[in-house]
């Protein structure tokens, strides 16, 4: 969440900057009134909690002279008051719940230099890496499903036939290529990132941390039996490693990396191409993640982006840059670059990868703060992420671009020693599927 001292203090700032992003400051008027309710109440409070000490002193000494009937009033005095702070207390307490619920669903306040717009229309394409439209053959405009099928590596039906639409299932190469995939990922950043393999159900105030409760609870899979929650994202239980925690700035940056199945119900998907690998409920994906200081942020956040870009080239395949204007970005994002890979197949730029700085606004609702090597007290980190790779996107369009004219798929170089030596892809033995 954003610091309230902002809202208290430069209301009209955080209003204009909400504006780049399209929302609606009125949160803003709600959250400033709240907040001087609380103050008052805990003024209130504290003031009457000051008198009945006073007043408690007051007591001793009219029964230490024999003042009886003194003493009595003033300890009547001193329970009203009591009586009257437990109150402001009570008061003080609700408005800060309620503050605190509308604080939570005021968004991140964008970067300075984050491009301004209304949606998606408005984003900046940076730059464009490999892709020349005049250079894919017939055989590389055919559509991963098709693709997949006829290799007998991607089993659509029964996918959904075991846990319902937009579940798949790999097989064979298909499922060795998932697994290749994501430890090329590790592996490429192994260097500066501690590897985590953290739970994959999470509390939910877990999600709150990162932003995607309360507003995204429709998207999220949640079991209310256990009150847990199946992550969306490896971002999730990573930035919440340190929740609640006080680390010591010449410990920063701290890298986090993980892979992990991700589930997101996509309830927002209506209408929009759900074929194949395009949307699913379920999907692996190697996380990068890192706790900042505030100077720190931009050059981890570039590094991050850089190591996205790395693994694509890597892998030989053709995708853009993307800088996301104010309007299209997400909730507790200030700053996100995307990287779309072209899968020649689909005729499409897919969105493998969004690397965000989050400024101290994840972090301040998971209470992650960190103690500077100079001068007092404490302050909040900041965070960064990005998708390393995620594998259904970059599956399809590694498959669509690899095809040769026979049907087959070459495995780029750099997975070959993930898959066993396989070089190319063939069609599978399918008299020994089900």
């Amino acid at each position: 969440m954003i610091d309230i001292r902002l809202v208290r203090e430069e209301p009209e700032l955080v209003k204009a900057a909400l504006a780049r992003k399209g929302v609606d400051a009125a949160e803003v008027d709600r959250a400033a009134l709240l907040d001087a309710r609380r103050r008052e109440a805990a003024r209130r409070r504290d003031e009457m909690r000051g008198a009945v000490n006073a007043i408690s002193k007051d007591v001793g000494a009219a029964r230490s002279s024999g003042d009886q009937g003194r003493a009595s009033e003033l300890a009547a005095q001193s329970r009203r008051l009591g009586d009257e702070a437990h109150a402001a207390d009570a008061e003080a307490s609700a408005v800060q719940s309620e503050l605190r619920d509308v604080m939570l669903r005021i968004p991140n306040l964008p970067a300075d230099d984050a491009p301004c717009g209304a949606s998606e229309a408005d984003n900046v394409v940076l730059r464009v890496e490999g892709y020349d439209p005049e250079a894919y053959g017939p055989h590389q405009r055919v559509p991963h499903w098709e693709v997949g099928a006829a290799l007998g590596i991607l089993d659509l039906e029964r996918g959904a036939k075991i846990s319902g639409s937009m579940f798949v299932m790999y097989r064979g190469a298909g499922a060795l290529l998932v697994r290749a995939l994501c430890q090329l990922a590790l592996d490429h950043n192994a260097d500066a990132f501690e590897e985590i393999r953290p739970p994959t159900l999470v509390r939910t105030d877990t999600l709150i941390a990162t932003g995607q409760l309360p507003k995204f609870a429709d998207d999220a899979y949640h079991l209310e039996r256990d009150d847990l929650w199946a992550i969306p994202t490896a971002e999730v239980p990573l930035t919440s490693l340190a929740r609640d925690e006080l680390l010591d700035e010449e410990d920063l940056p701290v890298r986090l990396m993980a892979h992990t199945s991700c589930f997101r119900r996509e309830a927002g998907s209506a209408g929009r191409d759900t074929r194949g690998l395009l949307r699913v409920h379920e999907f692996d994906k190697v996380e990068i993640l890192a706790y900042t200081t505030p100077d720190q942020a931009e050059e981890v956040h570039a590094d991050l982006l850089a190591r996205a870009e790395a693994v694509l080239s890597r892998l030989e395949l053709s995708y853009r840059v993307v800088d996301i204007c104010t309007g299209d970005l997400g909730q507790p994002h200030a700053r996100t670059f995307d990287i779309e890979v072209y899968a020649p197949g689909c005729d499409q730029w897919l969105e493998v990868s969004s690397v965000s700085w989050f400024s101290d606004y994840q972090a301040r609702r998971a209470n992650i703060r960190y103690r500077p090597a100079r001068g007092k007290g404490t302050a909040v980190v900041h965070t960064v992420n990005g998708s390393a790779l995620a594998v259904p996107r970059v599956w399809a369009a590694l498959v669509e671009s690899n095809r040769r004219p026979d049907g087959s798929v070459v495995v780029p170089k750099v997975l070959r020693e993930y898959m066993r030596g396989l070089e190319v892809i063939t069609a599978a033995d399918l008299t020994s599927h089900p």
